[in-house]
């Protein structure tokens, strides 16, 4: 017999550690290859963690609602046969384990004493505290900095932004008068008076996460909003259409939602201020165009799946990316790095009959694009031989943005280009 160590596998660049959520095999249980074994959360999507090998689960070195790190040890599988060293040794994640041991063992010399965090009414994880430890963060500050995750925890992402943009001065208790930058005052709701026949419904996991996204967005950035109305006749004729065809030849749906993406991707080329992102006093401009797309989840709840380099995509491209995202996110079956890496949003409030809608910004973008129902609606048609009323198909776009770096000329001339785009659908293309 042999020991298999099951690790925590790499979920994405920008993913270093998951909250254990469910257990789905117990000690003693028989495992499959390929057959899931636990379940885990991260920021952003719900994923299970499968064994690379066949046998016994014999032991759980985590339990439930535990955060572990990427690359750490799970669980001991017990197997058959003795050649799995070197699978034991790629199944560990060395870029994440090296850096995780370089942050323990190799703290900076500068920093004279070890920090004691015990005082400290924050959850902090081993590895922000030894990131803490290493940069030399106060207890005093990490109490000030605002986390993004799990019930408003300090994550890894958090500290290290906040030691590249914080100042050299640490923070000290001192008047407010003193304090170099304004700190927010985070105000507690107000009680909310329950009745006898009031049902009280705690909110899941993910319900919770959104909240603290959108509260933090709203509180980020300075929201501005522009509309337009479009008329989108021809694309609605033209997929009327060739839908059927589509369907055939493609194997897809086609819906509107990849044609006004294209239009996106286009928009954004020829306006690239608004794929950027901001950091601190610094503006980043991405070299890859990213869209998310608002969908649902089954348990109601919306996510962000990302199209990536959706400039790259011709329609059939595009149709196949959106489905793909869609089906899979309401199946419950996105990867964590399926939503990681956007740089603009769509959000297609149409879907629920909102004729337009004022969307917050999904952070650190400085931009989101909300869709609104197409209706039949009377207009006036100028033609050679004079102006008349007809019925046409028609939209609006609300564009929101931050109005931090994006001004009221660049927010209002993108949403109008992505207008003049759909406007200008050529009803005669091929697909």
């Amino acid at each position: 017999m042999a020991r298999f160590e099951l690790k925590l596998p790499k979920m994405g660049e920008s993913v270093a550690e998951a909250t254990i959520t469910n257990w789905l095999k117990e000690v003693g249980d028989k495992i499959e290859a390929d057959e899931a074994v636990l379940e885990i959360a991260t920021d952003k999507v719900d994923s299970e963690v499968p064994s690379e090998v066949s046998g016994i689960l014999v032991e759980q070195l985590f339990g439930k609602d535990d955060l572990v790190q990427v690359g750490q040890t799970i669980a001991i599988i017990e197997t058959e046969g003795g050649a799995l060293e070197s699978i034991v040794n790629e199944a560990a994640a060395p870029e994440v384990v090296a850096e995780v041991t370089r942050t323990v063992d190799a703290p900076k010399e500068s920093v004279a004493a070890p920090v004691d965090f015990s005082d400290s009414e924050k959850f902090l994880s081993p590895l922000v505290k030894n990131i803490a430890k290493e940069e030399g963060v106060s207890v005093a500050e990490l109490e000030a900095i605002s986390g993004t995750g799990k019930e408003g925890r300090v994550t890894k992402n958090d500290i290290l932004d906040y030691v590249k943009n914080r100042t050299n001065q640490p923070v000290v208790a001192a008047p407010v008068a003193a304090v170099q930058k304004p700190v927010p005052v985070v105000q507690k709701a107000a009680p909310v008076f329950v009745s006898g026949g009031d049902e009280v419904i705690e909110m899941d996991r993910m319900r919770k996460l959104i909240a603290g996204y959108m509260v933090a967005s709203v509180q980020t950035s300075a929201h501005v909003q522009s509309f337009i109305e479009v008329d989108v006749t021809n694309i609605v004729k033209w997929r009327e259409k060739n839908k059927v065809a589509f369907e055939k030849r493609e194997g897809e749906k086609l819906t509107y939602t990849p044609i006004f993406m294209e239009a996106v991707a286009k928009a954004i080329k020829d306006y690239p201020g608004m794929n950027i992102s901001v950091e601190g006093d610094f503006i980043i401009k991405k070299k890859n165009i990213n869209l998310g797309m608002a969908a649902s989840l089954p348990n109601g709840n919306l996510i962000v799946p990302v199209i990536k380099n959706a400039d790259q995509l011709n329609l059939v491209g595009m149709a196949k990316a959106v489905n793909d995202l869609g089906g899979r996110a309401k199946a419950g079956k996105l990867k964590p790095d399926d939503t990681q890496g956007g740089t603009y949003t769509v959000t297609n409030v149409g879907t629920f009959g909102s004729v337009f809608g004022t969307p917050i910004l999904n952070q650190p973008q400085v931009g989101i694009l909300a869709l609104g129902a197409i209706r039949k609606m009377p207009a006036v048609i100028e033609t050679p031989e004079g102006d008349f009323i007809g019925i046409r198909q028609k939209m609006f776009l609300s564009h929101s943005y931050d109005h931090r770096v994006v001004d009221g000329a660049l927010g209002g001339s993108f949403v109008k280009r992505v207008a003049e785009y759909l406007e200008a659908f050529d009803v005669n293309r091929d697909f």
